[in-house]
């Protein structure tokens, strides 16, 4: 019993360091900028039945793989230079429903449709920006998303730098 739940911890992704948004299960994911670079733009696909099925990050002029569940309508926003995203309001039920995207520079980006239980994410810190995304998805969809907050490359040391989130 001892070994069974030594594998089951050691099995566990390491990597939740900020809440979940979403009941999650199903297979993890992680997409970041990186420590030198900063996101340019972000992607969901998202199904007939309302469904997020995927997110895909643009770092500079490339995007990352698709992660998450195959099929959708994606919808794109992209960013100005020097613009970044700043806080997220969303909604899920079994799979993520709904996100509102809101930047430094004002602008807001909607994705999906408003229903079921809302939640509102943003840095810890003045200054910080989204970072990078990571959750889990089914074969349905996302079933859960982490938002990964951090300062921008070259606005503060990398001593000071966390990634947390705040509910």
């Amino acid at each position: 019993m001892l070994l069974l739940l030594t594998l089951v911890v050691l099995g566990t992704p390491t990597c939740w360091a900020g809440t979940m948004y979403g009941y999650g299960g199903g297979k993890y994911f992680s997409a970041s900028a990186g420590s030198e670079d900063e996101i340019t733009g972000i992607r969901f696909c998202v199904g007939p039945a309302g469904l997020f099925k995927s997110v895909q990050l643009r770092v500079g002029s490339s995007w990352s793989e698709r992660h998450g569940a195959p099929g959708g309508n994606c919808q794109e926003f992209i960013l100005w230079p020097d613009e970044h995203i700043v806080s997220v309001y969303g909604t899920y039920g079994l799979f993520l429903r709904s996100l509102v995207l809101y930047t430094d520079q004002g602008r807001v980006a909607t994705f999906g449709s408003d229903s079921g239980q809302s939640f509102f994410a943003y840095p810890e810190e003045d200054g910080q920006v989204l970072t990078g995304v990571s959750g889990q998805h089914k074969l349905l969809g996302i079933s859960g998303l982490i938002f990964k907050w951090n300062f921008p490359p070259g606005e503060a040391t990398a001593a000071s730098r966390s990634t947390t989130t705040i509910t």
